[in-house]
């Protein structure tokens, strides 16, 4: 199944995103809805609660007094954190039986109102927020929920804010218009990337589709961040090394609009084992007929590694979101795959004059492509000879991978 995160400010219209999507046909597991049933009466939830707050949390006939127990959390960052600590493991655990329940070809989004807070946002495919403005936010819980401005702010601080929410986002849905204009943009995720997506998961398949060059994009290391996050979840227990390699490493270089993503492996058959497996479940599947990239010799030794084609062996993965491509390389430590990705980021990322270059070749050799996708990077002699010089500047540097 497909895993969607759902998050948002409280009174950003996450809700309204939820419902939107269920009419679509996604499966909803709402962690409020959730966190209500865990402390209902006669709970162990309740009980802990009672135990760390007093049964100055209930009403009259002892049901959780929420009024009260809100009170007393949002004004003390202590005693929420003592409320997480109870409720939170109760609600990942009904959250995960819902999930098993779920169809095996759902989309299945948790609506989690403090996704970010807790970390969570690794363990899904995909994370959507809801934006709203905070005045927009204020203006709906005063006059929708009742509460005075003064405990709305409360509210909002205790929660991320938009910065920390947009930067775990691969999807941001920006609430500050009227509700025609939300669903219209639900509808489109939903038909255009989340319905793909799921069926490109449970094919195991990577996502079609052209990749053509563009300038660069500030926010690449900050979508790596994320890919790696996800990638890391699902290789764990394995602890691998994990590199932004590719154009998209490196600041003010222009590219193919592709993740390059290195994972480290001590062989070949660590990587044909079950790390693919997971990595697919995950979202990346096998790349079918990949087995090596395109040896860079230019007439010297490749470095660790030799200078044979066994030394640019890997295992390439592709991204089954319709939405990133994403090129994940499973190489082995040492060899020279390896090492020429590494090595070829650090140069460039140290030297401005020879990333200018680079670029001005790459834009030369993209122009001159038939179809205007190509770089031609792989058959070009500059590149080797770019090659050779990074060889020359990790010798006089003492660079090492």
């Amino acid at each position: 199944m497909l895993r969607v995160g759902l998050t948002g400010g409280i009174g950003s219209g996450k809700s309204a995103v939820a419902t939107r999507l269920a009419e679509r046909g996604a499966v909803i597991v709402d962690a409020d809805r959730i966190a209500r049933e865990v402390v209902a009466p006669g709970t162990e939830g309740l009980a802990a609660i009672v135990a760390a707050f007093s049964d100055r949390v209930l009403t009259a006939d002892g049901a959780l007094d929420r009024a009260a127990l809100g009170a007393l959390v949002f004004a003390d960052t202590t005693a929420r954190r003592r409320l997480e600590e109870i409720t939170h493991p109760l609600v990942r655990a009904r959250s995960a039986e819902l999930f098993a329940a779920a169809p095996a070809d759902a989309v299945v989004v948790n609506d989690v109102p403090l996704l970010v807070e807790v970390g969570l946002a690794p363990t899904y495919h995909l994370v959507v927020v809801v934006r709203t403005a905070v005045a927009t936010r204020l203006e709906r819980l005063t006059r929708t929920r009742g509460m005075s401005r003064a405990e709305a702010e409360r509210r909002i601080a205790a929660q991320a804010d938009d910065a920390r929410r947009r930067a775990a986002a691969d999807v941001v849905l920006d609430n500050d218009g009227g509700l025609d204009e939300l669903h219209a943009a639900v509808d489109a995720l939903w038909s255009a990337r989340l319905v793909p997506y799921e069926r490109n998961v449970r094919e195991q398949r990577v996502a079609p589709g052209p990749v053509v060059p563009t300038e660069p994009d500030p926010t690449w290391p900050q979508q790596y961040a994320r890919l790696a996050a996800r990638i890391r979840h699902a290789l764990a227990p394995d602890d691998l090394r994990i590199d932004h390699v590719g154009s998209t490493a490196v600041p003010g270089l222009a590219g193919r609009d592709v993740i390059d993503v290195q994972v480290t492996v001590s062989s070949l058959a660590e990587a044909d084992g079950p790390l693919a497996g997971r990595l697919a479940d995950a979202g990346f599947p096998r790349v079918p007929g990949v087995r090596g990239d395109r040896p860079r010799w230019a007439g010297r030794d490749a470095g660790p590694g030799g200078g044979g084609d066994e030394g640019w062996e890997q295992r390439l993965h592709g991204s089954a979101d319709p939405g990133r491509p994403v090129a994940v390389h499973l190489r082995v430590a040492g060899s020279a795959g390896w090492r020429h990705a590494l090595l070829m980021r650090d140069h460039l990322r140290a030297d401005p004059d020879r990333r200018a270059a680079y670029l001005v070749v790459k834009r030369e050799l993209a122009a001159a492509a038939p179809d205007g996708g190509g770089s031609g990077t792989a058959d070009d002699p500059w590149f080797a000879e770019e090659y050779l010089r990074a060889q020359d500047w990790a010798a006089q540097t003492g660079w090492r991978p």
